[in-house]
């Protein structure tokens, strides 16, 4: 299977430089993740590393759909077309402007390039059927035929721009960049069993997956996550917002969630508060709302000790919009932290509104 798999892993990566271009393609490399950090005498194992980071969102066996739109890492129609290559750069770079985040450490997640390979080597090891050999070839489709297959069979789940919705994000440029047309041809053709994607062949005829393929294709938008500056620290700054201001009055939703808007109004009228950002540091340190601290729903222990415990609203944010977060306000509930709340839209949608965030200069 290693050598199918490197021949699989060539001929993905040559289609993509094709379709996207080197500008962007040739930034993806297979060695993407293999940073040269050695590994630790104490290493974890995949599963222990899977379960850690991975989990809360694909489900502890890679069923998927734990949390928002992560897909079922353990299909076997995905499986049988992923390369290492393509697995790699996903777990190293995440998905810009979705849930998934960055897990290599040159991007600022936790992950060493030995432990993302050994998450590779576990999430390979869900695989029971053959690879399956991909062409390289451009599929010959119309993406303007495709259009209206896509908004009467994919834009309730998949977003009408292809940005998620209660399936993946189709229109994320390290997705392009790494997926052939074929790749994305056979998940439209054959579906994922076990799944809500169902199987367009038969529906649509070879002609119809060929366009509907070409206008995933069009789908594309954003940039790539740039690695971060070495010199700037993760968290500069008090914990405590408007350390001497009056405390918010929040109205919450089933005594866990807060609406944007109020913490928003609560920002605006210089209220004391914490804002915990519940994801991987790397989207911490891509954008995060002005005042927050990183505080990754796996390090709870780590930060924990460091807040006030004195009744200070801490509101914790994720992009799922609650996964992340609800596990870390969950966490300081039971560490005595009672006012420890979920910001219930989630960043994404903080960002949609115009709300202030903080980014990378």
């Amino acid at each position: 299977m290693r050598i199918r798999l490197q021949q699989l892993l060539l001929g993905l990566t040559a289609a993509a430089l094709a379709v996207v271009g080197a500008t962007c393609g040739s930034n993806l490399t297979q060695q993407d993740g293999k940073d040269g950090v050695a590994a630790p005498a104490n290493i974890a194992t995949g599963d222990e590393l899977y379960q850690r980071y991975c989990a809360l969102c694909h489900g502890k066996a890679g069923e998927g759909y734990a949390a928002d739109n992560a897909n079922a890492l353990a299909n076997q129609q995905f499986l049988a077309t992923a390369s290492d290559a393509f697995l790699r750069v996903a777990i190293v770079r995440g998905r810009v402007g979705t849930p998934m985040s960055a897990w290599g450490k040159q991007f600022g997640g936790p992950l060493t390039g030995p432990e993302v390979e050994k998450l590779i080597e576990h999430i390979r090891g869900w695989q029971t059927v053959p690879t399956r050999e991909l062409p390289s070839a451009r599929v010959a489709g119309d993406a303007a035929r495709g259009q209206p297959l896509y908004d009467q069979h994919c834009a309730s789940c998949h977003g009408p721009k292809g940005e998620g919705k209660l399936a993946p994000s189709l229109n994320n440029a390290i997705f392009h960049s790494t997926a052939s047309d074929h790749f994305i041809r056979y998940a439209i053709a054959d579906g994922r069993t076990g799944t809500p994607m169902p199987a367009f062949e038969k529906a649509l005829g070879a002609q119809g997956v060929d366009d509907l393929t070409a206008h995933v294709r069009s789908l594309r938008q954003g940039g790539e996550r740039k690695p971060p500056s070495r010199d700037v620290p993760v968290h500069k700054g008090p914990l405590v917002i408007n350390p001497q201001g009056k405390p918010p009055k929040f109205e919450l939703r089933d005594d866990f969630y807060v609406p944007a808007a109020q913490v928003k109004a609560a920002l605006d009228a210089g209220a004391r508060l914490v804002i915990a950002d519940a994801r991987a540091e790397s989207d911490y340190l891509e954008a995060h709302i002005p005042g927050a601290i990183p505080l990754p729903f796996y390090a709870v222990e780590q930060y924990a000790t460091k807040l006030p415990k004195d009744g200070t609203w801490i509101v914790a944010y994720c992009a799922c919009p609650h996964a992340a977060s609800g596990r870390v306000a969950h966490a300081l509930r039971e560490r005595g932290f009672k006012n420890a709340v979920v910001l219930d839209e989630g960043v994404l949608v903080w960002m949609q509104r115009g709300y202030p965030v903080t980014k990378p200069e």
